[in-house]
């Protein structure tokens, strides 16, 4: 019954913004972790950002540290991604998931999918 949905994706010029949104109902552990996964093409899928629902513990993959900001609103069960001065190597489908427990970075560590948001920088 959990659900998770991201949105926000759209085509960009290089160095500039976007803000995805990511909802998850249906979560009753006492705590959990949400995170963003990208992919592109042929690629296989990154850990981008996680968060942590109750401490609010962050983790960044290291190239977007400095460009990209993973944020909560408790009160909306909705995570965000701020992702500034974009590049085309950002280009991907990125993916919001959920999973119960603390902080990871692998995909297979994840229960609850999204079914992604399209991001497309253009040089």
């Amino acid at each position: 019954q959990v659900q998770v949905a991201e949105s926000g994706g759209g085509l960009v010029q290089a160095g500039e913004s976007l803000r995805l949104t990511c909802t998850a109902s249906g979560l009753t552990a006492d705590d959990y972790a949400l995170a963003w996964f990208r992919q592109a093409p042929g690629k296989e899928r990154e850990g981008v950002s996680c968060i942590d629902w109750i401490g609010g513990s962050t983790w960044y993959t290291g190239s977007v540290k400095g460009r990209f900001t993973i944020s909560r609103d408790k009160a909306k069960n909705t995570v965000y991604l701020q992702m500034s001065g974009l590049k085309p190597e950002d280009t991907a489908m990125y993916y919001c998931a959920a999973r119960i427990g603390g902080l990871r970075s692998g995909p297979d560590d994840y229960s609850f999918w999204g079914q992604g948001t399209q991001v497309t920088v253009s040089s």
